[in-house]
């Protein structure tokens, strides 16, 4: 079977402040604010939420769609695409592209092999593509 993202993405936020995402998580998951972290993104009305406990996310989404305060709250969960590419911010200047793949595959990075490094340096960034999803860690 495919692998399942350890992430959730939550769309249409408006009507749930992150403090009450956090314990609305608490109550569908059953695990604590400790146990997972939440990443706002209010420009598009979002919070992706990461579980740093093993937890079935697949069957988490599905208890999301079924519980009647995200319901209420007019909330959507899905699953995020696990991808092999990720975008690097504010990075130092001049830095090489060989001390970022070196950084970006070491195990204590959470890395895996990189197959591309981009640099951007007017911007202080990178985009990295891995030889598959679970480099992006």
């Amino acid at each position: 079977s495919a692998e399942a993202s350890a992430s959730v993405v939550f769309e249409n936020l408006k009507k749930c402040s992150p403090k009450c995402l956090s314990l609305l998580l608490e109550n569908i998951s059953g695990l604590t604010v400790d146990d997972f972290i939440v990443e706002v993104i209010p420009e598009i009305d979002v919070a992706v939420v990461t579980f740093m406990k093993s937890i079935d996310t697949e069957e988490f989404v599905k208890k999301c769609s079924q519980h009647k305060r995200v319901k209420e709250f007019k909330m959507t969960a899905r699953l995020l695409e696990l991808t092999q590419t990720i975008k690097v911010e504010n990075l130092p200047d001049n830095i090489s592209r060989d001390y970022i793949t070196v950084y970006f595959e070491s195990p204590r990075s959470g890395g895996g092999l990189v197959s591309d490094v981009q640099l951007f340096p007017k911007e202080n960034s990178a985009i990295i593509t891995f030889s598959d999803h679970k480099g992006n860690t």
